[in-house]
């Protein structure tokens, strides 16, 4: 295995932008769902541990194990079953889909009392490598968790000797404000996944973990013929350079908070919507409509010039615009995508 001047130059840039010091030992690979079974398969490796336990709404990937992990659509694994083993469930705090009536007092779920219940009917604890999940879902729909229920994650873990592994794929490189969207709830992660924006389209993933836990891997047992290529490690400096130099982490938190205002204007509508997110990691969500509901709208907006996706297995639409994305383009995407949503309820 050889080393490129840029793999070398931008393992220089990540150490400098790590949320944390133990941070400091990177894998490379070429995609979300490559990284992703780097940092299980690390987890088992350094634990000697079998077991994982992921949330529900998770996604994690389409390859046959990071499609395992995946608890966010029943496609992803359809045809594929019976699933990789070792994997245990746990429910996320999704206050729009909870039945406790709990706001006054905090979310119900912020001490994660249902990673105990686990422990006790499913799997033990020392019997578990790593909790895995994402700061805030992204194919589950774009929750954001309390900051309680994470940091209740990383006491569990450090309780029972378990690696807490946040998946930072879709939230990270300053889609929320901050490089990493774990960075808002104040929690340390012992592994770290990283891709989409970390190359600006370029092939490129990345584990983060502590030298100790890396060295767990005997030589030979992880890598991959284009794993770190030189192009795509240019494009991950050139990535930060643009971000640092363009004060684009406050900009995702500005044009984010334009957005979540300018959308309340849906609150008039004849339905419930939750409007939810992150910095520039944003979702509206529909309770109690039609199937189909936004798919009908995202078309309507992409007719009029914004292209939105829909997510989760509720009738759910995100937004996640460019780092880069200007106040008068949020301005348009409002205008556009709330005229469409009131069209189609006023029919």
């Amino acid at each position: 295995m050889a080393f490129s001047r840029p793999m070398l130059n931008l393992m220089d840039r990540l150490v400098d932008i790590m949320p944390d010091p133990s941070l400091d030992c990177f894998l490379f690979a070429n995609s979300g769902a490559e990284a992703v079974e780097n940092a299980v398969k690390l987890a088992k490796m350094a634990t000697g541990r079998p077991n994982v336990i992921v949330m529900d709404g998770s996604f994690h990937g389409r390859t046959y194990a990071a499609s395992s992990l995946t608890n966010s659509k029943s496609i992803y694994r359809k045809g594929a079953r019976p699933e990789m083993g070792g994997i245990s469930v746990a429910p996320f705090p999704y206050c729009f889909h909870c039945d406790n009536s709990c706001s006054d007092k905090g979310c119900c779920m912020k001490s994660a009392q249902h990673i105990s219940e686990i422990f006790k009917k499913q799997v033990a604890a020392d019997e578990v490598a790593a909790i895995m999940l994402e700061p805030v879902l992204g194919e589950g729909g774009y929750v954001v968790p309390p900051a309680e229920y994470v940091q209740s994650l990383r006491e569990i873990c450090d309780k029972h000797g378990i690696l807490l592994i946040l998946d930072e794929v879709q939230s990270g490189f300053g889609r929320t404000g901050k490089w990493f969207a774990h960075e808002h709830f104040d929690v340390r992660a012992d592994i770290m996944i990283m891709a989409k924006g970390i190359a600006s389209g370029f092939p490129l993933s990345a584990i983060a973990a502590n030298r100790s836990l890396m060295k767990a891997q005997p030589v030979g047992t992880v890598g991959g013929t284009y794993a770190g290529n030189a192009v795509a490690c240019a494009a991950a400096s050139a990535t930060i350079d643009v971000i640092q130099e363009e004060g684009l982490l406050q900009n995702s938190l500005d044009r984010g908070e334009q957005l979540r205002e300018g959308l309340k204007e849906l609150e008039s509508l004849s339905t419930t919507i939750d409007i939810r997110g992150l910095g520039s990691m944003n979702a509206v969500e529909f309770k109690d409509v039609p199937t189909g509901t936004v798919s009908k709208i995202t078309s309507r907006c992409a007719s009029n010039g914004v292209l939105l996706l829909t997510t989760s297995a509720y009738e759910t639409i995100r937004f996640i615009p460019p780092l880069n994305t200007t106040k008068e383009e949020i301005d348009t995407c409002v205008k556009v995508f709330v005229d469409a949503a009131k069209d189609l309820f006023s029919e």
